[in-house]
């Protein structure tokens, strides 16, 4: 993970192999950066090597014990509330892949830009991993995907291109690949000089982050609890 600022912009770059993937580790600090956030500062969010995040360390998770999917679980969704309780304006740099969580990571951003090379995939895998959603994760998708496509694309764990996402308004722009960060760059400027942004972010996203704060707040995750203990 890197943590750098750039023109007044502070830049979150997501660096784990393989695909930029995140483990409870790798959330839980993504967590705390998000909590700490400066709230006059606008965020960019990338991915490192030409991806943005394929999303929850499949291979990680699999290993876990019960316990620890019930811990990461909380932790997401824990994560997904700093994230979009931030009040400046936070612009997601989708350089490549963006996949399962890294989507949803991708969703938690105010402003969206991605590249229009054909290659890039997006999706929601969950269902093809066999991983069930956080709660976090699906109250957000349930709000920020129109109702057809989130069938789709979380039913089949299907892929598909940006123009596709641009089509639906889920994303707002796509680049060629080498101008994705700084466009990135440039919209988070831009939005942060509006006066008048924090007040209206808190009521176009405001019931959506308070939401997902309520239930980190109350760490239930049916969809992992049901496991049991190990």
């Amino acid at each position: 993970m890197r943590d750098t600022t750039k023109n007044g912009v502070r830049i979150i770059t997501l660096e784990r192999e393989p695909m930029n993937t995140l483990d409870l580790d790798a959330i839980e600090t993504l967590s705390a950066l998000f909590e700490a956030h400066p709230s006059s500062t606008p965020l960019v969010i990338e991915g490192a090597n030409g991806v943005f995040s394929a999303g929850v360390d499949a291979k990680a998770f699999m290993g876990y014990a019960p316990a620890q999917r019930l811990q990461l679980a909380r932790a997401i969704t824990r994560m997904t509330a700093h994230l979009l309780s931030i009040p400046s304006p936070v612009v997601a740099s989708i350089g490549g892949h963006a996949l399962g969580g890294g989507l949803v990571l991708a969703l938690c951003c105010d402003y969206r830009v991605a590249t229009d090379a054909a290659q890039a995939k997006f999706g929601l895998l969950e269902a093809k991993a066999g991983i069930a959603f956080p709660s976090g994760p699906a109250q957000i998708i349930r709000h920020e995907l129109p109702p057809p496509l989130l069938r789709h694309l979380s039913l089949s764990s299907h892929t598909v291109a940006s123009r596709l996402l641009i089509d639906h308004t889920v994303f707002d722009e796509s680049v060629e690949p080498v101008r994705v960060s700084e466009a990135a760059h440039m919209r988070a400027l831009e939005l942060a000089r509006l006066p008048g942004f924090a007040v209206v972010k808190t009521q176009m996203r405001g019931d959506l982050a308070m939401r997902v704060r309520r239930m980190a707040e109350e760490g239930r995750e049916p969809a992992f609890e049901e496991a049991g203990p190990p």
